[in-house]
């Protein structure tokens, strides 16, 4: 028999996957944008802005796919660090959970604050795209506060359950 899931359990994962699948939609506008400069520069055509473009999708698709890596078991861990520990390896992960936590908070936090001054000083790229930056920096925080979110709901699973979402068969030596 199947297990059921918590409807907040499913909605999380569900929100980890969907930013994974944007972040693959991300990766082939990078693609869709160099192949646009090529044809465009075969052509004689400018294609003003492309570079710029392509950044800000390769840092939405990074930020997007952070926490669904990070369940997936695509990040680094310290597995050899927490096996030398023996029986306090649990308070070992729940210290590395703690302090990662807090590090994606605080990464959230400037991100939300450097999108909000973005807005009030109305800053736009220096390219010729003249793009508000509020935009391209709104999903880098939308990433940011995801994969915050995401290090929250590992550490409290990980409190009261004494394991993670980080799925075990993904990782190797543990």
């Amino acid at each position: 028999m199947a297990e059921t899931k918590h409807p907040i359990r499913r909605l999380l994962d569900g929100l980890y996957t969907g930013a994974g699948m944007l972040a693959a939609i991300c990766l082939f506008m990078i693609l869709v944008i160099i192949v646009g400069q090529m044809v465009a520069r075969w052509m004689g055509t400018p294609f003003p802005g492309s570079a710029e473009y392509a950044g800000y999708f390769m840092a939405a698709s990074s930020f997007l796919a952070f926490a669904y890596a990070l369940n997936k078991g695509a990040h680094i861990r310290v597995s050899l660090f927490l096996s030398a520990l023996g029986r306090y390896r649990h308070w070992g992960e729940v210290w590395c959970m703690a302090i990662a936590t807090a590090a994606t908070c605080y990464l959230a936090w400037y991100a939300i604050r450097g999108v909000s001054l973005s807005i009030k000083f109305n800053d736009i790229s220096q390219g010729q795209d003249a793009t508000p930056l509020w935009i391209p920096q709104s999903v880098v925080a939308f990433g940011a506060v995801l994969l915050a979110i995401c290090f929250i709901d590992n550490l409290v699973t990980l409190l009261i359950s004494r394991r993670d979402n980080i799925r075990a068969d993904a990782l190797a030596g543990d």
